[in-house]
């Protein structure tokens, strides 16, 4: 049975619409921050933004805005205002019973359906006569998409929820997100020795010719259905006539399981080192843990306020791990009980990219359905974890 009205679902296909075509990549949401503040202080909230924009390199803060519930419990509601680099213009339509970008890029669904399902949730119960079963957070951070920057910086010591919701997986809604990875980011910089290519090739020492040798002798892709390791990046050498003095290789190790992720990362190290060796290259590599994994008990409430919100909308839920990251980690890494549900966008990232129409709308009735769970269990003392 749905919870929502036809002018509800209409409004809600408006707002996500109008997000869509607000340009904001990661570390330009001003435009984005902005709009989304002026739809709540329309609703009579007050809007806090804080200062972690240059701080992370944005042009914009986290913003946050408290609706009171009718007891003293409160839930948190997150998405991120950025998106991945556009490579064409966001011209939002509707064709086949979902929204697509008519141009050649992403259209945005990650995470403009979210900003928009919580934007439509808050203008709700604003507009109603009894106040909601627990009172509401809603948080849209920035520079999601540059390793979670803006959650990382955001204080999370400020929050009054009791726990809360991300919904930011890009698979059909139902799914839940109860172990995320931890994530290691390996930089090695190989130096050799420049040398004319055709007159004294034997002087040079190819700093290129070591990086390869080095990620021929890698374990790359997946690893194991919890793990998966990648070069993403090569850069070097200055033109085809010399030997390249200098490479510089990043790439990454995840896996949910932190102790064969570090494992795997002192590997990729060992391989670099052991090519430049061979090469008779000097190595410089850094190694730094950009987020840290989890697991959440499946009992935990909530994760079981999930499962009976998704119920109630006619989803059978299911616990999944995922390659991805998310807010959620980095809530969960201060001790903040946050999951991470599936938001029904397809293919997230590429120029296909596509949220149905049911999804979008389906998302709008968890969102309602998770406030009104959550106010049954924190009545009887439920406990996050």
């Amino acid at each position: 049975m749905r919870r929502t009205t036809d002018a509800e679902r209409e409004r809600l296909h408006e707002t996500f619409e109008t997000l869509c075509r607000i340009e904001s990549p990661s570390g330009h949401e001003r435009a984005c921050a902005d709009w989304i503040t002026e739809q709540l202080r329309g609703m009579g909230l007050e809007v806090r933004e804080d200062d972690v924009g240059p701080k992370v390199g944005s042009d914009a803060g986290n913003l946050l805005a408290r609706i009171p519930g009718a007891g003293p419990d409160s839930i948190l509601m997150c998405a991120h205002m950025d998106t991945v680099p556009l490579t064409a213009s966001v011209e939002p339509v509707q064709t086949d019973g979902g929204w697509t970008n008519a141009n050649d890029g992403i259209l945005g669904a990650d995470n403009k359906s979210a900003v928009a399902v919580m934007l439509e949730l808050a203008r709700r119960v604003t507009a109603g006569v009894q106040p909601p079963a627990v009172g509401i957070e809603v948080l849209f951070t920035v520079c999601e998409e540059i390793s979670l920057l803006g959650a990382f910086a955001f204080d999370v010591g400020s929050l009054r929820s009791r726990f809360g919701y991300v919904f930011d997986h890009a698979t059909p809604i139902g799914e839940i997100v109860t172990a995320a990875p931890t994530l290691h980011r390996i930089v090695a910089e190989l130096h050799g020795r420049a040398a004319h290519a055709g007159v004294r090739p034997e002087a040079g020492r190819s700093a290129i010719a070591a990086a390869a040798r080095a990620i021929a002798a890698m374990q790359l892709g997946r690893i194991d259905p919890e793990t998966t390791t990648n070069i993403g990046t090569i850069h070097g050498g200055t033109a085809i006539n010399v030997v390249p003095e200098r490479c510089r290789v990043e790439g990454e190790v995840r896996s949910v399981d932190r102790g064969r992720a570090e494992t795997l990362a002192t590997d990729m190290i060992d391989h670099f080192q052991e090519a430049a060796d061979a090469a008779e290259c000097d190595l410089d590599v850094t190694l730094e843990r950009m987020i840290e994994g989890y697991r959440i008990r499946p009992r935990a409430t909530e994760v079981a306020v999930a499962e009976q919100a998704l119920r109630s909308c006619g989803y059978e839920p299911e616990h999944i791990l995922t390659g991805g990251a998310s807010d959620a980690n980095a809530f969960r890494a201060t001790g903040f009980a946050c999951v991470n549900l599936a938001d029904g966008t397809e293919r997230n990232h590429e120029p296909t990219e596509r949220i149905s129409t049911d999804a979008l709308e389906g998302m709008l009735e968890v969102a309602i359905a998770l406030v009104e769970e959550a106010g049954t269990a924190l009545a009887g003392g439920g406990e996050a974890g």
